[in-house]
């Protein structure tokens, strides 16, 4: 029997060895390796025997640097606005399908179909939406505005058609979560709210909204560590310009490290990315005590 068992257990780690070793060659190790490189200098070019010992010299750059200055806050921006629209368009059509209207499953469908769909395809769509003679400047001419602006070229209007096409993409996944929270609230507690001659208004905001507060929790944590990894859209919507207006941490830590070879200083920056997310994802748990009901 335990022969049996050693065998048993055997099979079992030999059918985990793969996976591990894939966890350790590309995620466990290169991790390491970075936390190596933030306090060196290294240029990609120049071979391992390049690495020279930096100390906290990259980090002491980053306070300095307006790239990265300028990184962080459109990073805080698109952050902000793209799971604040996200979550409460996903919520409205959440609310929505959850009531008895037509087509209720092509429509779930079709709302979550752009958070299947590859980002690259998204953002070629999107270009061609947002392109001189695309749908959204002749919509705008339309309305009488005779020279609408590039969008993806103008300061003013590159990091919202950014913000909106992260929206687009997530408020479908917004509204499944919601969705599926909205069907678990109990009939009971809007009979009783009725009874208490509640109205609509008073049974979103003392019901539904304390009810479904777990599925908001969970995804302001998800959201908002996705924000922080947006990449695919700015590299092929802009590449970060005009100027520095939608450069983002993920964007220059790729742009320090594989177009200015400068790989310490840019694994300095992944680190401090990392230590950005760990510390707002803290809060968040710390904070969901007050707002969360389970």
């Amino acid at each position: 029997m335990g022969r049996a068992i050693r065998k048993d257990t055997i099979a079992g780690y030999l059918f985990l060895l793969p996976n591990f070793l894939g966890f350790l060659g590309f995620v466990a190790l290169p991790v390491v390796f970075s936390l190596f490189l933030a306090f060196s200098h290294w240029d990609l070019l120049s071979g391992a025997a390049g690495i020279r010992w930096a100390g906290l010299e990259n980090f002491r750059l980053l306070v300095g640097d307006p790239w990265f200055l300028s990184s962080l806050i459109n990073n805080l921006i698109y952050s902000f606005f793209t799971v604040a629209f996200s979550l409460i368009i996903g919520l409205l059509m959440a609310l929505l399908l959850n009531r008895h209207v037509f087509a209720k499953s092509a429509l779930r469908t079709m709302f979550f179909i752009p958070y299947v769909v590859s980002m690259v395809a998204i953002s070629a769509i999107w270009m061609a939406i947002l392109s001189r003679f695309g749908p959204v400047s002749e919509l705008a001419r339309t309305l009488g505005v005779e020279n609408p602006p590039i969008w993806l070229m103008d300061p003013t209007f590159a990091m919202p058609a950014i913000i909106s096409l992260g929206v687009w993409n997530h408020a479908g996944y917004c509204m499944l979560i919601y969705l599926a929270a909205l069907q678990g609230v109990p009939r009971e507690l809007y009979e009783a709210a009725e009874v208490d001659g509640g109205g609509a208004w008073a049974k979103f905001v003392s019901v539904t909204v304390p009810m479904i507060s777990p599925a908001t929790f969970l995804l302001v944590i998800t959201q908002m560590i996705n924000s922080f990894k947006v990449f695919a859209p700015v590299q092929i919507l802009t590449q970060g310009g005009p100027g520095r207006s939608t450069t983002v941490l993920v964007y220059y830590i790729y742009r320090t490290a594989y177009q200015n070879y400068r790989m310490g200083y840019a694994s300095a920056m992944a680190w401090v990315l990392f230590a950005m997310i760990f510390i707002i994802t803290l809060l968040q748990w710390q904070g969901q005590r007050r707002w969360v009901n389970y």
